[in-house]
């Protein structure tokens, strides 16, 4: 798992990982993030399944605000937190 830093999101790429680890890390990554961050994009791939994916979309902790698909890109989740 890949993080970078861009403005107030963090973006994250899971490609490649398993879906219990992918969600055992991104659950960690949300509940340590701090009030200046606003978003996280996570890259989760749309060519080899849809595990990754729904498993990002169907994420659930109380630092989430809201979840949604990027339009522009079927392979991305948006992960709005609450401030």
């Amino acid at each position: 798992m890949t993080v970078k830093r861009e403005k107030d999101r963090l973006v994250v790429d899971i490609h490649g990982m398993r879906v219990s680890d992918a969600q055992f890390r991104l659950e960690s990554l949300i509940a340590s993030c701090g009030s200046d961050v606003r978003a996280i994009c996570v890259i989760h791939g749309c060519n080899s399944g849809q595990a990754l994916r729904d498993m990002v979309r169907a994420l659930q902790a109380p630092h989430l605000r809201k979840v949604c698909p990027d339009y522009f890109n079927d392979g991305q989740t948006i992960l709005y937190l609450r401030s």
